[in-house]
């Protein structure tokens, strides 16, 4: 188990909708650097644990803290601060404005935030677009671009104000399986990097190329497999160990 930072703390985390618990219990702790992916079946509180402990959500009991801060003790304001300035999120289907161009739609977070002049704030954009892959799309507007184009654009975007921690919940699940792995790519750079990644996923495929697998039932963590970083090779043989593992577990 690594010895880094904790950079997200969880503990008895419970989640209610309408009397119906969702999360019952939790206690999850993520360290500085980990790729995790969260998975169960439909039902299990997979988003429902992503968008409570990254203050998306508000929790029925427990606690959160991250970087330094309890999530509880924050009003509406202060979580929205925090989730622009400290993390990144990126979801199924991109949201972006149509009434912006593509690089306008990846700066606008850090343009809110007001973290730099917007020159730099281009500039920083323009460099992630070309390392995505995307840079000749600067100018065009979201009816212009493919579905794996746009989730690089809505990568681009949660990376602007250089987030402690990418969250996603099933970034690849809109799309064929050729974009899905360029996307799983460019988050396994970006981890091996020292981005701290957390996503939800259903496919075995894409959960292999992480290095820790949480596996929820009815709102509790039923299994936690730690395994070697993806290095670029052995993704079948890895699947097909996660998929042994995952059988363990009924799913």
């Amino acid at each position: 188990m690594t010895t880094a930072t904790a950079v997200l703390d969880a503990r008895g985390l419970t989640k209610s909708f309408d009397g119906h618990p969702v999360l019952q219990g939790l206690d999850l702790q993520v360290r500085e650097g980990e790729f995790i992916a969260v998975m169960g079946p439909s039902g299990s509180g997979k988003s429902t644990l992503l968008y409570n402990i990254s203050g998306m959500d508000t929790m029925t009991g427990g606690n959160v803290h991250f970087a330094g801060q309890d999530l509880g003790s924050l009003n509406q304001k202060q979580l929205a601060r925090l989730r622009l300035t400290t993390m990144g999120f990126i979801f199924q289907h991109v949201y972006l404005l149509k009434n912006l161009c593509l690089l306008d739609n990846i700066v606008l977070p850090a343009y809110l935030a007001g973290l730099a002049p917007r020159h730099e704030l281009n500039q920083r954009a323009l460099a992630l677009m070309e390392r995505a892959g995307v840079a000749g799309l600067a100018d065009r507007d979201v009816t212009q671009a493919s579905g794996g184009q746009l989730q690089r654009i809505g990568i681009c975007r949660a990376l602007i104000n250089r987030p402690q921690i990418l969250f996603g919940d099933e970034p690849t699940g809109a799309l064929d399986s050729t974009a899905a792995s360029e996307i799983m790519d460019i988050l396994g750079e970006l981890n091996a990097e020292g981005t701290t990644i957390m996503l939800v996923t259903h496919d075995p495929k894409v959960a292999a190329h992480t290095s820790r697998v949480i596996f929820l039932v009815d709102g509790r963590i039923v299994g936690d497999r730690q395994q070697d970083p993806y290095t670029g090779t052995g993704l079948d043989q890895r699947q097909h160990d996660l998929t042994a593992w995952l059988l363990q577990h009924g799913f």
